[in-house]
């Protein structure tokens, strides 16, 4: 297993797709050889931006908190309380976080081990892990996650949505997961225990993605209008905010939640629909149905 790079540059950058390629070796999949750090810092362009939240350090500090946090246990784990802790350590805007070369580089130049401990334990990591879609690399994945599944400042619902892998893996790929009331009330199906297991999440994921096609969620239950100003302003108090909690949760964006009623409403309906899902593997009752 590979161990922290030898040099670790004191910024995040920017590395593109075809740079990143030529570092993604069967060495680095199969956890026996590092990245060559100081060629691969070379390569890198600067972020378009400046400031505390483009150090690498606090990011650094916070991966290495992670493995040892769950060393021992499941590294699965480790993205619940990952999740909230990245988000609110880089605090990017969306157009931001939707640069694949950030994450290139965060993958391959600031935390490669980490990328192994968390996906290369039991096999060899697939490439998409340094450097993929958002819904499959290591890192872009975890921000995601916090950023679709938190209510306005509170990270409460990425820990319980990370907490089943399957949401990660299947749900973050649904656009309906932009709807902030979808995305929640999918959760709160999770946190009251009718939805726990990851053939439960995949089958209520098919079901209220199917049943998007006719039923438009934002209509029936509305969001409130986004307000781009809390979120501008977290980013700005980077400078003066610190590092993140590790045993409490940090708060993101002082946005406005989702309206309850929404969120209440959308869990009532997808609890309806998830009575009929097919289960893969859920017993069946008398009448021969799941």
């Amino acid at each position: 297993m590979i161990h922290k790079p030898a040099y670790v540059p004191e910024r995040l950058a920017l590395l593109s797709d075809l740079n990143a390629a030529q570092y993604i070796t069967d060495g680095l999949l199969n956890g026996k050889e590092g990245v060559p750090a100081i060629a691969l810092d070379k390569v890198v362009e600067p972020l378009p931006h400046e400031g505390a939240r483009t150090a690498s350090g606090p990011l650094r500090e916070l991966v290495e908190d992670a493995m040892h946090e769950y060393e021992g246990g499941k590294p699965t784990q480790a993205d619940a309380w990952l999740a909230p802790r990245l988000h609110a350590t880089l605090r990017l805007s969306r157009r931001e976080a939707a640069d694949r070369r950030l994450w290139n580089h965060l993958a391959l130049g600031i935390a490669p081990d980490y990328v192994v401990w968390r996906h290369g334990k039991r096999s060899k990591v697939a490439a998409g892990r340094f450097r993929g879609p958002a819904d499959t690399q290591a890192f872009a994945r975890l921000w995601w996650m916090a950023e679709l599944f938190r209510n306005g400042p509170d990270y409460r619902p990425v820990v319980t949505a990370c907490g089943v892998q399957d949401v990660p893996n299947t749900l973050l790929r649904l656009d309906v997961i932009d709807h902030r009331p979808t995305a929640l009330a999918m959760v709160r199906l999770m946190e009251t225990g009718a939805v726990t297991t990851g053939r439960e999440v995949n089958a209520l994921g098919k079901a209220v993605n199917a049943s998007a096609a006719t039923l438009m969620y934002d209509v029936i239950a509305p969001d409130v209008e986004r307000d781009g100003l809390p979120g501008q302003e977290w980013i700005e108090a980077s400078e003066s905010a610190g590092p993140v909690p590790r045993r409490m949760l940090p708060e993101g964006p002082n946005e406005e939640r989702a309206p309850g009623s929404s969120v209440e409403l959308l869990a009532d309906h997808f609890a309806e629909l998830f009575a009929d899902a097919p289960v893969r593997g859920r017993v069946a009752d008398e009448d021969g149905e799941d």
